[in-house]
């Protein structure tokens, strides 16, 4: 009850009605386009491959007729062949390239980004680029950290180290270093 669809604007009926109107319409068209291009076609083979003229030959001009044919065949062969050829070394380009791009897709992960605070000076500088009056000194912001050096003992024989560390001597000698 929160959420009522609005009522159309057409009724199912009339929304029928002119959906069937488009499909025949649609069917039409494309019966009409079928038939164009079947009577362009019919018309294209009458310019280009005329009409076989071949009663009243000799047999002699019947088999030159013949051998004509045949080496016009044997050229347009030929010449399918190497469109064939061409068509496939294209596919294969076409397949290895598109590999190419799938496999780059796959490995490219993006990071994760993360939000960066920016001071107001800085926002401009980048902005406005030279036009900037007053140079932004980045270094001026950033904190100084001083490290600790820490002690390092040196490593030396640890039988040493014990003898040393014995007795009330070597007690004495913890007992300083922890305090």
């Amino acid at each position: 009850l929160l959420f009522q669809k609005p009522k159309p604007k057409i009724s199912a009926s009339r929304r029928l009605f002119l959906k069937t109107k488009l499909l025949k319409k649609a069917m039409t068209m494309l019966e009409n386009e079928k038939q164009f291009k079947k009577d362009e076609r019919e018309r294209i083979l009458a310019e280009r491959v005329p009409d076989l003229q071949i009663s009243g030959l000799s047999l002699q001009e019947l088999q030159n007729f013949c051998k004509q044919l045949h080496q016009k065949i044997d050229v347009v062969d030929e010449e399918r062949y190497d469109i064939a050829l061409k068509v496939t070394k294209n596919d294969k380009e076409i397949q290895d390239l598109s590999q190419k791009i799938f496999d780059l897709k796959g490995k490219m992960k993006r990071p994760n980004l993360r939000r960066v605070r920016v001071s107001a000076d800085a926002m401009l500088g980048a902005l406005l680029g030279s036009k900037v009056k007053e140079s932004v000194d980045f270094k001026a912001n950033l904190k100084t950290v001083k490290k600790e050096e820490e002690k390092k003992e040196e490593v030396t024989d640890w039988r040493k180290n014990v003898e040393a560390m014995s007795g009330m001597e070597g007690r004495k000698k913890l007992f300083d270093a922890g305090q």
